[in-house]
């Protein structure tokens, strides 16, 4: 695959999935799996901080960074002076990344200790990336970035100029090898537990949204956008 492409305008239909693979079929719990683009896509849409693995000198590293999907394509931006990123443009092989996208949507207290668990939503997606290089994929997959964590924000802020896309590196992951798994429900106590006197439930957990606070130099003309939560 060469080191630059066209931004990605059509996606396949939702309804379709991604094909199993040996790396995306876990090894426990494969009822809660699910390899369709509209769960896929869902979760990570409702995200926008991601964490990327990669080998470096021959050790795994993690790297929490933001994202944003374009159709089939996974963005991921850094300095350029990223080792992970000046990898990744380092040839034409890529750079071989795994990255994973989390919600935690409850608590799952059980009456054992051992039955305790989470409810969740989460993605992984193994696969290449690559550096982008062609300007206008770059400068789609940089607002992508900017929209994934405030839906219209590219719109209403200054663009990237000349020297700040020049300390920009921007890498791609196609969507290719992926897989959602999900949780839900209350705690799976055995029968055997149902009589202690234990409390067991689950404790819903939710993202919360502050009321934006304005920088101190901001004109007091401007009020909070409508986009903002």
């Amino acid at each position: 695959m060469p080191e630059t492409a066209s931004p990605q305008t059509t996606s396949p239909d939702a309804s379709s999935g991604y094909e199993p693979t040996d790396r995306t079929v876990p090894t426990r719990s494969r009822d809660r799996a699910a390899y369709d683009r509209e769960t896929v896509h869902s979760i990570l849409d409702a995200a926008y901080l991601c964490h990327l693995g990669f080998v470096r000198d021959g050790a795994p590293v993690v790297l929490p960074t933001l994202f944003g999907r374009v159709g089939e394509r996974l963005y991921v931006h850094g300095s350029t002076g990223s080792r992970p990123l000046r990898a990744a443009g380092g040839s034409e092989e890529g750079l071989p990344v795994c990255l994973t996208v989390t919600h935690v949507d409850g608590l799952v207290l059980a009456r054992s200790a051992f039955h305790h668990s989470l409810n969740y939503r989460s993605v992984v997606v193994h696969g290449t990336a690559y550096t982008v290089t062609d300007p206008e994929e770059r400068r789609v997959a940089l607002d992508a970035i900017v929209d994934q964590v405030v839906p219209g924000r590219s719109k209403d802020s200054r663009p990237a100029d000349g020297k700040e896309l020049a300390a920009t590196a921007v890498v791609r992951l196609d969507l290719r090898e992926v897989s959602a798994k999900i949780r839900t429900g209350g705690p799976n106590d055995d029968p055997r537990d149902l009589g202690r006197p234990y409390w067991s439930g689950v404790v819903p957990v939710a993202p919360a949204y502050g009321t934006p606070v304005p920088a101190d130099d901001l004109d007091p003309s401007i009020g909070v956008p409508a986009y903002l939560p």
